[in-house]
């Protein structure tokens, strides 16, 4: 069983920083690739980061990347969301998710389990 429970979100004013966590209660967590996805009001879920396994390989979407970095700690079953340069758009529910399958890692219709989310709102 996979549980996992997200915090670190919060209000920053834009251009500040956030570190979200998710952390996995369950068991065969180093078995799953990990991933962060947010949601806008009004928008679909969208993808911002994932991690391989073994944290040899991370992926980014276009719009966050080089303002975020995803990390892993197998021996914390957690993993980590840094972002910086914060804008007001970035505003939405973060959500972090494990996925099984070896592909789609980009898809959050392809993951397996969810946490509940954790508001981050920027301010301008």
């Amino acid at each position: 069983q996979v549980q996992l429970v997200e915090s670190g979100g919060g209000l920053v004013q834009a251009g500040g920083s956030l570190r979200l966590s998710c952390t996995n209660s369950g068991r065969t967590y180093s078995s799953h690739v990990m991933g962060w996805f947010r949601q806008a009001p009004g928008k679909e879920r969208e993808f911002a980061a994932a991690i391989s396994r073994s944290a040899g390989a991370t992926y980014y979407a276009d719009s966050v990347n080089g303002r975020i970095t995803i990390s892993r700690d197998n021996a914390k079953n957690t993993v980590y969301l840094q972002m910086n340069s914060l804008k007001p758009e970035d505003t939405a529910v973060y959500y972090c998710a494990a996925i099984v399958a070896r592909t789609g890692y980009t898809d959050y219709l392809k993951y397996d389990y969810w946490g509940q989310g954790t508001q981050v709102t920027v301010s301008s």
